[in-house]
Parts: C-alpha cells; sequence; structure tokens
C-alpha cells in the first residue's frame, strides 16, 4: 500500500494499492483503499490546501507528477 500526499503541504491525500514496479501515472478508483484530505470537483482533484494533483478520467485519476509524493510498498502481482 502507498499513502499518496500533496508534494506542497504534505496532508495525506490516500492509501492507494499500487500493483506492479512502475510510476504512479495515475490510480485506479477501485485500488484506492481510504480518502483523507482529497476534494473532488469540475473534473479534477484537489488537496484541502488547493493544489491540483489531478484529472478525473472517468475509472482513475490522471496524476500531475509534481503535486504529489508517496511512501509504501509495491505490490508485484
Amino acid at each position: 500500500m502507498l499513502i499518496i500526499r500533496c508534494a506542497a503541504c504534505k496532508r495525506k491525500l490516500w492509501r492507494y494499492d499500487k500493483i506492479g514496479p512502475g510510476e504512479v501515472l495515475r490510480c485506479h478508483k477501485a485500488r484506492i483503499d481510504k480518502f483523507y484530505s482529497a476534494v473532488e470537483r469540475d473534473g479534477r482533484i484537489f488537496c484541502s490546501c488547493g493544489k491540483d494533483i489531478g484529472i478525473d478520467k472517468g475509472g482513475n485519476y490522471k496524476m500531475i507528477a509534481k503535486a504529489f509524493t508517496y511512501k509504501g510498498t509495491k505490490r508485484n502481482s
């Protein structure tokens, strides 16, 4: 599980089950385990500090690379 955090204020946004070794380019909504402080409006997702984190693409969020950080372990299978 990864903890996705805002790069600006370091608040937790959500806990995400990442499968595979690659970068976090998109977060599938079905794999988000718990939301903390992310806010969705107008087809975009924001931190509660106002920083733009990603774009809602239906089944997933397309992440803005410099807007977030993450820490944790990724699943291989």
